[in-house]
């Protein structure tokens, strides 16, 4: 299987490692979590953040990956952009735990482009 298809495995776990950095070492009652998600500070509530932000790009990305897999992009191009995919995706993880704003605002631009660059090659705009 080729690395783009299975990129979209590695995007989607990204979330839970997001989720493990900000439950490791908290009191977590696992019968109400959101509770103690919500009183999260510093590091954990940027993982937290991390981590819904994850959710939010996944979507659109496994979609961009399957339709320029169905479209016949170039498989090469397909494997490139999903590196580069991934590559931001955990850059603006690790600059919201560091809490780097505009670090992470430009990872999470390349990853955007990433996805519009995919649809567009996809729909043979370039």
């Amino acid at each position: 299987m080729p690395f783009a298809l299975w990129s979209i495995l590695l995007a989607a776990l990204l979330p839970l490692i997001w989720a493990g950095v900000t439950k490791a070492g908290a009191r977590m009652d696992n019968h109400k979590p959101r509770e103690a998600l919500a009183q999260a500070s510093g590091y954990r509530l940027r993982a937290n953040w991390a981590q819904q932000n994850a959710w939010e790009a996944l979507p659109t990305y496994a979609a961009a990956v399957l339709v320029g897999w169905a479209m016949h992009v170039p498989q090469a191009f397909l494997d490139a952009a999903a590196g580069v995919f991934i590559v931001a995706r955990v850059a603006h993880g690790l600059l919201y735990l560091a809490d780097q704003a505009s670090l992470r605002s430009l990872s999470w631009l390349i990853g955007l482009l990433t996805v519009v660059a995919i649809f567009c090659k996809a729909g043979g705009v370039f």
